[in-house]
């Protein structure tokens, strides 16, 4: 059973900083990409960032590009620093994994995840 847990949500003042990690768990040499998706309330989840664990490409929604930085720290954790947070980024923060396969065409949309955490709230106040 693979399992996605997230921590590191929190509440800030804009232009603080927050680190979010995602722990993995079993197989994760199975793990193709990882990403981070967030979902504020009355809109849809968009994604945030993705990572290919092979070649350690990385994707950044326009809306993050420069402040967010995906990352992967050890064989298990994948973790998402966030600096420069503005009260947009207000949203529940999820983990998601794709074990296996093939490139994403779109590797910021949530369709070819096949795993998912609960999720972590971050709440940015102006």
């Amino acid at each position: 059973q693979v399992q996605l847990e997230e921590s590191g949500g929190g509440s800030v003042q804009a232009g603080g900083s927050l680190r979010l990690s995602c722990a993995a768990s079993p197989y994760t040499y199975k793990i193709f990409a990882i990403a981070w998706f967030r979902q504020a309330p009355g809109k849809e989840r968009e994604g945030v960032a993705t990572f290919y664990t092979g070649s350690t490409t990385t994707f950044y929604a326009d809306s993050v590009k420069g402040r967010f930085t995906i990352s992967q720290d050890n064989t298990n954790r994948f973790d998402l620093q966030m600096n420069d947070l503005k009260p947009e980024d207000t949203a529940m923060y999820y983990c998601a994994a794709k074990y296996g396969g093939n490139w994403l065409p779109d590797p910021l949309h949530q369709v070819g995840y096949n795993y998912w955490g609960q999720g972590t709230q971050v709440t940015v106040s102006s």
